[in-house]
């Protein structure tokens, strides 16, 4: 926020010669001038910084939404284990991330490719960062990694879990989002001083950095396991393994879209940020605009999943719905704050029939994700990067990312392929960076047999072998209530009465 400044020595001037002592005057002016100035500095500094935290809870409040949509995904026998996988994402990510993963991503003044202070937040808070954002940023590397594992969900072993989330979080996320978020990093749209193709990656909320990143992860991990038992038949022809609950994919999927709206609007970090001084308009008013992009893009998605598949198989699908209305988010992530509302329809759109696309070709190549989450967040994620290139306007990329007049811009804008160049590198990179590095530790977890179950725990169900009991089990009235109780808690299985009550006339 501009600040004026007060100078005693010409106010004093000002005054006229019947003044008894015009320094002294001026002096007590211009401190109360300064005070009042810190005073409204203070209230700025207050507010973005409530309004970060405020996005950091929603942000986290999207943990609650992945649990709610992977248990649903699943079935009823691996419901703890789902579960449990997503608590321990944050839980380990929070302590990963405070370590090593903040410094990885943050630590400037550092090296293009890695940041290398702040370690377990020391330093912090500093002119550049506060606590809130420590916090803001931990809820987006721990979302990478629960995207991962709705992709291996069904089959792996929880010691797998525990060492990929800590090397996600720790190391493999916070790298990528140095690279493209930090003000020295080399793709990095904010790095103004060397900008990659004179544009530098705009990928506001992270389509790359956090989808593709956790999309890919998960696609490795899929692939080292190979798919679940049953997934297809002797003949290699698909076999439908569904999700127990729909009530909870559904539940999880409106969580998970309360919560963009600290992913996308919360990451412009800030709103007392006036584009001039006295206008009703200014950042304030672009968070008002990413919101609506973040929602017609869900919406448009969503719709076009709904007859595309209504189409294709002949039903209307609420969990495909689900799936398609999170992939519009995905996609709309990168560039929620630099396109029109119209772009973000279309977008939408496209993000949808990416997604059935990416699903079609992976029940071809037999490939077994039981979320859908290397597709949805890999694939639409990469549409999104290519989207942001083709659609970004000119006065919205000046005002988000200000300090380099006259950059580079959508190409269908007429902003030139420069941006588009830069992004499709930034695609390259993501892939390359994530398959040398968690392609690697899943093949080692595999070698080294920590990485699946064996066949019997997986057709027993994880939540009994490897938990103690199911989640929930139904029982009849003669069952043994003791035992009952020991696998799980007890719900009374109601049977329709045999007896057709008689009609009254």
């Amino acid at each position: 926020m501009a600040t004026s400044t007060c100078s005693a020595s010409q106010l004093a001037l000002l005054f006229g010669p019947n003044t008894t002592n015009p320094t002294a005057a001026a002096d007590y002016i211009c401190a109360q001038f300064s005070s009042v100035s810190d005073s409204f500095s203070d209230t700025a500094f207050a507010v973005d910084s409530t309004y970060l935290l405020f996005s950091a809870y929603l942000v986290f409040s999207m943990q609650l939404g992945f649990a709610m949509l992977c248990a649903g995904s699943v079935r009823a026998k691996n419901t703890m284990n789902i579960m449990l996988t997503n608590v321990l994402d944050a839980a380990t990510g929070g302590l990963f991330y405070y370590l090593f993963g903040f410094a990885f991503a943050f630590g400037s003044p550092s090296n293009g490719f890695i940041g290398h202070h702040y370690f377990a937040l020391k330093s912090i808070p500093s002119s550049s960062y506060d606590y809130s954002a420590f916090l803001y940023q931990w809820a987006f590397a721990i979302a990478a990694a629960g995207i991962t594992s709705g992709s291996i969900a069904e089959r792996t072993q929880f010691v797998a879990y525990l060492i990929y989330s800590s090397f996600l979080t720790g190391f493999v996320y916070p790298v990528v989002s140095h690279w493209f978020w930090a003000t020295d990093g080399w793709g990095s749209a904010f790095n103004t001083s060397d900008l990659l193709f004179g544009s530098g990656v705009i990928d506001f909320a992270g389509s790359g950095v956090v989808h593709m990143v956790g999309g890919i992860a998960g696609l490795w991990g899929a692939l080292i396991e190979g798919p679940r038992i049953g997934r297809f038949d002797h003949l290699g022809r698909s076999v439908a393994l569904r999700g127990h609950s729909a009530s909870l994919v559904v539940l999880g999927t409106f969580l998970l879209w309360f919560g963009w709206y600290g992913f996308n609007p919360g990451s412009f970090n800030k709103i007392l940020s006036p584009y001039s001084s006295g206008n009703y308009y200014g950042q304030w008013s672009a968070v008002g605009r990413t919101a609506v992009t973040t929602t017609l893009a869900g919406c448009s998605a969503a719709l076009t999943t709904l007859f595309g598949k209504r189409i294709l198989s002949g039903h209307w699908n609420v969990t495909d719905v689900c799936n398609g209305l999170l992939g519009g988010f995905a996609a709309i992530t990168s560039g929620c704050s630099v396109v029109e509302p119209w772009a973000a329809i279309i977008c939408g759109f496209v993000a949808a029939i990416v997604l059935i696309s990416c699903n079609k070709l992976a029940e071809k190549l037999k490939f077994d994700d039981p979320l859908e989450a290397a597709q949805l967040h890999g694939g639409c994620g990469a549409w999104g990067i290519i989207f942001t290139a083709l659609f970004a306007t000119k006065k919205y990329v000046n005002e988000v990312y200000p300090g380099k007049p006259d950059r580079p811009y959508g190409l269908f804008m007429g902003g030139g392929g420069k941006l588009l160049a830069a992004h499709v590198i930034q695609i390259l990179v993501i892939i390359g960076w994530v398959s040398a590095t968690m392609g690697t530790l899943f093949f080692v977890l595999h070698k080294l047999k920590l990485l699946r179950i064996s066949a019997e725990d997986e057709m027993a169900g994880m939540d009994l072998t490897r938990h103690g009991g199911f989640a929930y089990i139904y029982r009849d009235d003669d069952d043994d209530d003791d035992e009952a109780q020991r696998n799980g808690i007890k719900l009374r299985k109601i049977e329709p009465a045999g007896v057709t009550p008689p009609t009254t006339n």
